[in-house]
């Protein structure tokens, strides 16, 4: 991973198990802004899922690459076309990281799209809208542990 990567912290109460099992929700959390649509299983490793946003405008599909229960969960980009970007295809290659660790009485979440820097096009939307997702859609899932 690079220093630049987009990475997000949240924190909760919530054991590092529950912020697992909502983290792979993904279908109540990654939604809600853009008409989003997804195909696909989001649980197991191997799993593939696209997902589609704004009227075509983002598409991408994920395998999900790395799975430690209550620790860990990787996507790996295989597809992507961002019709709003020069290189449609930016994401394709990199990947999405969730690693989960218990500190005293808080678990801590670090979101990394590695990958999301700043000196790739998509940054300047695609980092404030991961932001949205995990701030408004993540972090009340795993808040309330409501997977």
């Amino acid at each position: 991973m690079s220093a630049t990567d987009f990475t997000y912290i949240l924190e909760t109460k919530q054991t590092p198990q529950q912020v697992f099992q909502a983290i792979l929700n993904v279908r109540k959390w990654w939604a809600g802004y853009y008409a989003e649509e997804f195909e696909g299983n989001t649980v197991n490793i191997n799993d593939e899922f696209s997902f589609r946003a704004g009227e075509g405008a983002h598409y991408s599909k994920q395998k999900i690459v790395e799975l430690i229960p209550g620790q860990k969960i990787v996507w790996l980009i295989t597809e992507s076309k961002l019709s709003f970007l020069k290189k449609v295809d930016e994401w394709t290659g990199t990947k999405v990281i969730f690693e989960i660790v218990k500190n005293a009485d808080k678990t801590q979440l670090t979101f990394t799209h590695q990958g999301l820097h700043p000196e790739i096009e998509c940054y300047n939307s695609c980092a404030p809208a991961w932001a949205q997702y995990l701030q408004n859609k993540l972090l009340p899932l795993i808040t309330t542990a409501e997977v």
